[in-house]
């Protein structure tokens, strides 16, 4: 079948295509909280030392610096040097802009999110499909900024649900992170310093209506198989490896999964394994 990794779309079509998407996994998150009592917003996720007001706060502050990496990359790289100067030593910007951004009360959070994320996709809309736009990591064409969005969006999201005891339903959307999931193989490896690996993995993964999505050649000697929705749950340390329905053939896959990461930033502590 043809690899759904390959765009056969205008680069416009591509970026118009995740935008919809993005927005899309917004507004399963906002449904989960919309109605939330203030104190379910205090609830702890699995995320150590946030709630679901921290995970909330937490996109919207990326949202934000989203935006202004859109639309003023230059500006972007001043203020984030800036906001990193204010902060006490040792403090983690990432922490902070979460606990600030949870202070302010559900009410006035909410709000904050839908409109910045609205934001998010005007500005990512309308700038140039091929610009590489100013990152914490390496810069990314805005397509590339709106799949780290809705990963962003969908893990944190994940969190919440498993905060409040939902179940969200795996959607085509999972692909988009699928595929982050393969293209950040060489980061996770050099974030663990290690050498980054010479030779390609291929995933075959099931899709959410039982379908299949590979990504990486055939005939590759490392594989990795398994339900796409546990993938997605790995590569954004959502669950534990033992936890996952997943199979590594070949050294490099398996050598990669234990420390695979979709996202920019040093690697995560990951979660024990549930009981």
């Amino acid at each position: 079948m043809t690899d759904p990794s390959t765009p056969t779309r205008p680069p416009a079509d591509v970026l118009h295509g995740l935008l919809a998407d993005l927005a899309a996994e917004s507004d399963v998150l906002d449904d989960l909280v919309a109605a939330l009592a203030p104190e379910d917003w205090a609830r702890p996720t699995p995320a150590e030392g946030w709630t679901v007001a921290h995970q909330i706060a937490h996109l919207a502050w990326t949202d934000d610096w989203t935006v202004l990496a859109a639309r003023d990359p230059e500006g972007f790289t001043t203020a984030f040097g800036s906001a990193v100067e204010r902060l006490a030593p040792g403090a983690d910007p990432v922490e902070e802009g979460a606990r600030e951004g949870a202070a302010a009360g559900p009410a006035q959070l909410l709000a904050r999110w839908r409109a910045g994320r609205a934001e998010v996709l005007a500005a990512l809309g309308s700038a140039p499909a091929d610009v590489r736009l100013a990152w914490f990591g390496p810069p990314m064409k805005p397509a590339s900024m709106a799949t780290a969005r809705l990963m962003e969006t969908w893990a944190h999201g994940q969190d919440v649900a498993d905060a409040l005891g939902a179940t969200r339903e795996p959607t085509a959307r999972l692909r988009h992170i699928a595929h982050l999931g393969l293209r950040t193989l060489g980061f996770a490896f050099a974030a663990h310093g290690l050498p980054a690996p010479d030779r390609p993995v291929r995933l075959e993964l099931t899709a959410p209506d039982g379908g299949t999505w590979t990504f990486g050649p055939a005939g590759a000697a490392d594989v990795v198989t398994g339900p796409a929705l546990d993938f997605c749950l790995l590569v954004t340390q959502r669950r534990h490896r033992d936890d996952l329905a997943l199979t590594a053939t070949g050294p490099v896959a398996t050598a990669w999964l234990p420390i695979a990461q979709a996202f920019a930033g040093a690697p995560g502590k990951g979660r024990q394994p549930q009981a």
